[in-house]
């Protein structure tokens, strides 16, 4: 049994003047970013010092390759050898719906995952290990691997190491997993297994369950954000398109009035106009679905910073 504190994954967006907006559809800004391994001080668990970059959006809109990250396994594999280096390069973590579970965290081949109550989050540990691992696989990064967030507050998300040296994921302080026999977007089928099993939240919570047990505390109001990136899907869907903006003070989207949902790390502003002008709402982080803002296929140019 592991004992480690969950290592906090701070975002830094560094994006040049040339970057400032995407132009195309599925594109966000494409500067480098970096996370600071953080424990119980700054010096704390480092990893060789190369930090998990936590970018907003999904794998789709940061420009991912094909067969990496979690497409490496999109029917709910595990993936060996060589593959695994692949595999680990990238997650996903999004908040949205499967079966029954509304909301749930999926990755990024929209399977969903599970949180352990043998597990804790105070302070954040594995006990699946060995066969329990097989049959729930943990939702591992490469020291230098990239987190994509969607509709779960960066200050949710860390990592916790594992005794084969991989870094695990950790919602809310508690350690995620996929389930062995989900081989489908919309699978649930390790909910409550055992009594034990559930959906996590975007919290770290167990999704479906009254009160949701075990949810992270609420966080502070986000620090302004410097970049986002907009769907034209609510739920963060790549379907039909996204872009993305970075940096400073007023910018104006490429596409505007067609956006409905927004993933962001940390606050921003809305405007109905062009040049920051006209109707306008402030949201704190990412926002599923524009509609219950007000801004539904309405916003033409944001705030930043």
């Amino acid at each position: 049994m592991m004992r480690n504190h969950v290592t906090p994954l701070i975002a830094v967006l560094a994006v040049g003047a040339a970057t400032l907006t995407a132009c195309g559809s599925s594109q966000v800004p494409p500067g480098p970013a970096r996370a600071a391994d953080l424990g119980g001080s700054p010096a704390a668990s480092p990893t060789g010092g190369a930090g998990v970059a936590l970018l907003p959006g999904t794998a789709k809109s940061n420009n991912a390759a094909a067969g990496t990250g979690d497409w490496a396994t999109p029917n709910g594999g595990v993936a060996t050898g060589d593959a695994r280096e692949s595999a680990e390069r990238w997650v996903q973590v999004t908040a949205g719906k499967a079966g029954k579970l509304d909301p749930v965290v999926v990755n990024g081949a929209g399977l969903t995952l599970y949180r352990f109550d043998k597990d804790s989050n105070k302070p954040p540990v594995s006990n699946c290990d060995g066969d329990c691992a097989a049959t729930w696989p943990p939702v591992t990064v490469a020291p230098a691997g990239k987190v994509f967030v969607a509709g779960v507050k960066a200050a949710d998300v860390g990592t916790i190491p594992r005794p084969d040296g991989t870094r695990q994921v950790a919602i809310g302080g508690w350690p995620v997993y996929r389930f062995a026999k989900d081989t489908k977007p919309g699978d649930t089928n390790g909910q409550g297994v055992g009594t034990t099993w559930f959906g996590v939240t975007p919290t770290g919570g167990k999704a479906g369950v009254s009160g949701g047990e075990g949810s992270a505390p609420a966080a502070s109001p986000a620090p302004p954000a410097t970049s986002a990136v907009l769907f034209d899907d609510p739920n963060f869907g790549d379907g039909a398109g996204s872009q993305g903006v970075a940096g400073t003070g007023c910018r104006n989207l490429s596409r505007p009035g067609v956006s409905s949902s927004v993933a962001a790390p940390g606050s921003l502003k809305l405007w109905a106009g062009p040049d920051c002008t006209g109707r306008s709402k402030v949201i704190n982080g990412d926002v599923a679905d524009l509609e219950t803002v007000g801004f539904d296929n309405a916003v033409v140019s944001v705030r930043l910073g």
